[in-house]
C-alpha cells in the first residue's frame, strides 16, 4: 500500500486527488494550518469515509520548514503533491507577500524536507499556465517561454524553476504539473467560473438579482479538476522525471462560459451579467490555450469532460444549493450574504 502526503489538501485539487488515491488504496496525509476555524469543509465526506484508517490531517505550514522535515521523516511518504498556494490571481495583488512567502519558500522547504530523508520520494510541484502570462494566440507547451503577469504567477515561476533544479542537481524524481484552468463544483466561489455558476442557481431561484464581472473577453482553456488530478498521478507513475502541461486545448471566453451557464437554466446572460471595474487585474491575462500533446504521448493522459458538461455539472450542483439557500431565507433561518441579493 502506497502512501501519498499532500498540502493543500483541503482544497479544489485536494479534494478531487484525495478521493482519486483513496480509492486506488493509498494511504494520505494531508497538511492543515491552524486557525480558530477548522476549514474542512471540502475534504468531510472523505473524512467521515475513511478517516483514522487511510486518511491523517497534521497540522503544518509551508513556511515552517522544521515541521515539514519533521513530518516527512516520521510518515516516510512514496510520494509528495504540493498543491498548497494561495492561489486566487487577483488576491496576489492585493497580499503580495504572503502569496510570494508561500509559492517560494514553501516549494523549496518541501525539496529540502525531502532531499534530507533516507528515502526516494517522488514530488510533484503544482505549476500554472499563468506563468505564461497569456501574450500568446498559439498552443502552448513545455517549452513555451514564461512572462508572469502577477505575484501568484511570478512565485509559480520560482518553484518551477527550482523543482527543475533539485531534479538536475541532486537527481531526485521530481516533476511539475503546467495545469491550465480546472474548474469543478469544488471550486471557490470567488473563481470567476464558480462565482457565475453560482450566481446562475441562486439567480434562478430568485434570490439574487444579477452578477458582477470584470474582462468578459479574457479566455482560457477550462477543465475538470477530476481529470487532471489524475494527470498528476501519471506524472509520478512515470518511469523518469519531467515536465508536462495539462489541458484541453480548447480556449473559450468569460462571456462565452457565463452564455453556456445561464443557458443550462434557460436564462439569457446579458440580462444578468454587468462588467464592474473592480474585478478588472492590474494587469490582465487575455488570453491561455495549451497544448497536451507530450502528456498524451508520454502518460496516455486527456481530458475526458468537454467544456459543456463541465459547466452543465457546476450549474446542477450550485442550482441544489440554490434550492437548499431559498428554503431557509424563506423559513428567515438564512440572511444573503452574496453580492445584489435579492
Amino acid at each position: 500500500m502506497k502512501t501519498a502526503f499532500i498540502t493543500g489538501i483541503t482544497g479544489q485539487d485536494g479534494y478531487y486527488l484525495s478521493k482519486f488515491l483513496l480509492e486506488n488504496g493509498y494511504v494520505v496525509h494531508g497538511t492543515i494550518r491552524r486557525a480558530s476555524l477548522i476549514n474542512t469543509g471540502r475534504i468531510d465526506t472523505l473524512i467521515s469515509e475513511y478517516g483514522n484508517d487511510q486518511l491523517f490531517l497534521h497540522y503544518s505550514d509551508l513556511l515552517d520548514s522544521s515541521s515539514l522535515t519533521n513530518l516527512l521523516n516520521k510518515i516516510l511518504p512514496d510520494e509528495v503533491y504540493n498543491l498548497a498556494a494561495q492561489s486566487h490571481v487577483s488576491v496576489s495583488f492585493k497580499n503580495p507577500i504572503y502569496t510570494t512567502q508561500v509559492g517560494t519558500l514553501g516549494s523549496i522547504s518541501l525539496l529540502e524536507a525531502i532531499r534530507n530523508t533516507e528515502k526516494d520520494i517522488k514530488f510533484y510541484q503544482a505549476s500554472s499556465s499563468e506563468m505564461y502570462g497569456g501574450s500568446s494566440k498559439e498552443k502552448l507547451n513545455e517549452k513555451s517561454p514564461f512572462d508572469p503577469k502577477s505575484p501568484y504567477a511570478a512565485s509559480k515561476v520560482f518553484a518551477h524553476n527550482v523543482t527543475k533544479l533539485y531534479r538536475e542537481s541532486y537527481d531526485m524524481f521530481c516533476v511539475n504539473g503546467i495545469l491550465f484552468n480546472h474548474e469543478s463544483p469544488m471550486r471557490g466561489e470567488t473563481f470567476v467560473t464558480r462565482k457565475i455558476t453560482r450566481a446562475v442557481g441562486r439567480i434562478k431561484m430568485g434570490i439574487q438579482e444579477k452578477v458582477l464581472l470584470g474582462n468578459l473577453d479574457a479566455s482560457r482553456d477550462w477543465g475538470f479538476a477530476g481529470d487532471y488530478v489524475e494527470g498528476m498521478w501519471m506524472m509520478l507513475q512515470n518511469k523518469k522525471a519531467d515536465d508536462w502541461v495539462l489541458a484541453t486545448g480548447e480556449s473559450i471566453s468569460v462571456k462565452e462560459f457565463a452564455n453556456l451557464a445561464f443557458r443550462e437554466a434557460e436564462l439569457n446572460w446579458e440580462d444578468y451579467v454587468e462588467v464592474s471595474d473592480k474585478y478588472f487585474r492590474p494587469n490582465e491575462v487575455e488570453f491561455l490555450l495549451g497544448d497536451y500533446s507530450k502528456a498524451k504521448k508520454d502518460l496516455g493522459w486527456e481530458p475526458k469532460t468537454s467544456i459543456k458538461k463541465l459547466v452543465k455539472m457546476m450549474v446542477e450542483s450550485d442550482m441544489l444549493l440554490a434550492e437548499q439557500e431559498k428554503v431557509l431565507i424563506d423559513k428567515n433561518l438564512l440572511k444573503p450574504t452574496w453580492d445584489n441579493p435579492k
